[in-house]
């Protein structure tokens, strides 16, 4: 079969064709503009925990644990690991970290790049292999640009998932298909297509795509083959291609399932209900319409929410829905368009409607709960890479009115005006939504109001925005909407003031998710304010056994056990092991062995803490308290120096002069009487810290010194206000004395 040349390839006439970089210039820049005004939004929704808190994308833990760890930073061996594997997207997301911080327009920048690309590879794909013509191939490439659907997969910062697992897709499909003179390359191919697998995993899908339509290529020459019962060369030649892209399409899912690490994801009837319904009918009949409902957004995207989630589709249970009809006008447009192909089989004359269908069926298989259950009930940017067929489709019927209806093409240049105008429009609008967090929510509400949890996420950021009695009523319509909202129950519980009805909320969380690790440690920590000892002891214990890397229960049951418990040091010690890197947990262990008269092993967990925060300043005053009973006067001097230059440097000062070693003499005289304010500071874990002022005071007498060293004035000292390094100030603002209920974060 011939295919059109793209780019410089010559014409019959030995003309050389006009270049495509024009096309392609202004696919990209309808591209970028669409989604310019996207660049000043917030890290929101999913992007918190896949960007913000992941460690993987922060380079807290080892690159090498990006290819351990799920999507969102959780060891795939763990049995509460998503499953989800994309490693790529996560180093990408890693590098835009690492050169720029966590700063969020970088992240939307590369975002809206990457889609450019994906784009001008969409216009190229429909030049060089389906031979759609180059004005027709541009409006392609501009309704991908800015069709509306894209700004989930966009906008939002996790989207870049589906965007980036697109463009290796098309680099695939070109690789397989789109060389000029009809050269396969089949191993570059293949690496692209593992590629878009590990962006994310609908990527797998261009191996079948490639196969499929390779298949459909050169079906006379197949057919040819069946018939003769005798082998000819381009039949050898499919079969081999074949044979390579089936051997490493197995070995690649063999690798993804050995991932699972033996379990299946797990998720819960609010995440898809149609999926937990006992009855085969209704699941069959719901998601019927879900595929075709998911087909109604590629063609009219007018309603857009960034969760579709509880309730937001109603089941359909009998076959008198009239969403039904909608089902039943989908497949049979899917059938027409089967029967099509299939008949193009032998003329190969529409390649656009076969090349389309595969483009629009394939992708979107692993979303469509047949193969495995999903997580979702409609998910916006899973719906990026099968927009491309849709596109294909709807540009292919347009030029096929251009051509058999010349009368009319004012009307269908107005049509198609129009169309393209709508499209960026409407992109523009949606960007604003995803802004900030709460303008999504607030859109998302507007969208669907009987959705519960746009009422739970909505109530939650209410309540981080200090305005509990609305983040209140949002609770019980969340819990009006889906009686069984464990999560609703348990955070609407933090909020109440009435023991016993938040008493009830936990009750509540507990009997509808057994396994809700925050509901336990909430109810543990009222039952101790209700001095209900025993009670509060089995709840912490159980949240522990629920989740042993649950850091809170392990110090809310020190506390409640007391300072003088032998058991309190094991608690202690574990939750040192559980957060290494947290100066924190070490100083209170340090703390706790100091009250129990072992200096020399809390001296070693101050250094600890300190090694982590060089300018910790409970560690620091915890050591001096220590060298000072132990007589160690020169150490004692230079952990005091080395504190003071420290943070001298970090408030842009100049560090301690060299001469200041020359005035020990002065240090020690001075240190009798200042170093005695150490004595008066208890301990971190048990509510007797060091007070505000006390705090105060000793910095305020550390810088008298320091500047009696540095300049021998008088004794009237400047106060300054002492920076802590920035593991401390996130460690001060998340640990108040009396800790916190914990909420449930879904948002």
């Amino acid at each position: 079969m011939k295919r059109r040349s793209a780019g410089s390839a010559p014409s019959a006439e030995g003309k050389k064709a006009p270049s495509s970089w024009p096309i392609y210039s202004l696919v990209s820049t309808v591209a970028v503009a669409c989604y310019l005004n996207g660049l000043n939004g917030d890290f929101v929704h999913d992007d918190i925990p896949a960007v913000t808190l992941n460690k993987d994308v922060l380079a807290i833990n080892p690159l090498a644990h990006s290819f351990k760890n799920d999507f969102w930073g959780t060891p795939m061996a763990d049995l509460a690991s998503h499953k989800s594997y994309r490693p790529l997207t996560i180093l990408t997301f890693r590098a835009n970290y690492l050169c720029f911080g966590l700063q969020p327009v970088w992240f939307h920048a590369t975002n809206i790049l990457l889609h450019a690309a994906a784009c001008i590879l969409f216009t190229r794909v429909c030049l060089s292999i389906a031979g759609l013509k180059p004005p027709f191939a541009t409006l392609a490439g501009l309704l991908f640009a800015a069709h509306p659907i894209h700004t989930e997969a966009v906008t939002g910062i996790v989207g870049r998932a589906d965007v980036l697992a697109c463009v290796f897709f098309l680099v695939s499909l070109l690789a397989y298909h789109g060389h000029p003179d009809g050269k396969c390359h089949i191993w570059i191919s293949v690496t692209l297509g593992g590629l878009s697998m590990l962006a994310k995993e609908t990527g797998v899908s261009v191996f079948l795509l490639n196969l499929a339509y390779d298949f459909y290529r050169h079906w006379p020459a197949v057919k040819k083959t069946i018939v003769e019962v005798r082998w000819n060369r381009e039949t050898q030649q499919f079969a081999n291609r074949a044979a390579k892209v089936l051997t490493s399409l197995g070995i690649l899912l063999a690798i993804r399932l050995a991932l699972l690490q033996g379990s299946l994801p797990k998720f819960s009837q609010q995440d898809n209900p149609t999926a937990f319904h006992p009855s085969l009918y209704v699941r069959v009949l719901t998601f019927c319409y879900l595929a075709a409902f998911n087909w109604w957004l590629l063609l009219c995207p007018a309603t857009l929410s960034h969760d579709w989630q509880m309730g937001s589709v109603p089941l359909v249970t009998s076959m008198s829905d009239s969403r039904n009809l909608m089902t039943c006008f989908f497949f049979g447009a899917v059938l027409m368009l089967v029967i099509r192909s299939l008949s193009d089989f032998e003329s190969q004359k529409h390649v656009p409607v076969v090349l389309g269908l595969m483009l629009l069926v394939l992708p979107f298989l692993p979303a469509a709960n047949l193969v495995v259950t999903v997580g979702f009930v409609v998910a916006e940017r899973v719906l990026y890479i099968p927009s491309l067929g849709c596109t294909l489709l709807v540009v292919y019927g347009i030029q096929i009115f251009w051509n058999s209806y010349s009368k009319h093409r004012q009307t269908i240049v107005c049509f198609v005006m129009l169309l393209l105008t709508t499209s960026c429009l409407r992109t523009v609008i949606r960007n604003r939504d995803w802004r900030s967090r709460e303008s999504l929510l607030r859109a998302g509400l507007m969208t669907l109001p009987h959705n519960a949890k746009m009422h739970y996420n909505y109530a939650n950021f209410l309540r981080d925005s200090a305005r509990p009695e609305l983040a209140k009523s949002h609770y019980h319509k969340a819990l009006k909407l889906w009686p069984t909202y464990a999560s609703a129950h348990n955070n609407l519980g933090t909020l109440l003031s009435d023991e016993q009805e938040a008493e009830q909320h936990f009750l509540a969380a507990i009997r509808y998710s057994a396994d809700h690790v925050n509901a336990h440690y909430n109810l543990g920590q009222l039952y101790r304010k209700s001095n209900r000892t025993m009670e509060s002891e089995r709840m912490l214990k159980r949240c522990i056994g629920l989740e042993p890397r649950f850091t809170p229960a392990y110090i809310e049951l020190a506390r409640l056990r007391g300072p003088n418990d032998r058991s309190v040091g094991g608690l202690l010690r574990k939750v040192v092991i559980l957060n290494p890197r947290d100066p924190y947990y070490s100083t209170i262990y340090g703390h706790w062995l100091l009250g129990k008269g072992n200096p020399m092993t809390a001296l070693h967990y101050y250094w600890r803490a300190l090694s982590v925060c060089t300018s910790y300043d409970e560690s620091m005053m915890g050591a001096a308290k220590i060298l000072r009973k132990f007589g160690q006067s020169s150490r004692l001097f230079q952990l005091v120096t080395r504190w003071q230059s420290i943070l001298r440097i970090r408030r842009g000062e100049q560090p301690i002069s060299p001469h200041v070693y020359l005035h020990g003499w002065q240090l020690k005289s001075e240190l009798s009487h200042k170093a005695k304010a150490y004595d008066n500071c208890s301990t971190l874990l048990f509510g007797n810290r060091c007070g505000q002022a006390s705090s105060k005071k000793k910095i305020a007498a550390g810088e008298e010194l320091t500047n009696k060293w540095t300049r021998q004035t008088s004794n009237k000292t400047k106060y300054h206000t002492m920076k802590q390094c920035k593991v401390q100030q996130k460690l001060h603002k998340q640990r108040p004395t009396t800790p916190l209920m914990v909420q449930h974060f879904l948002d």
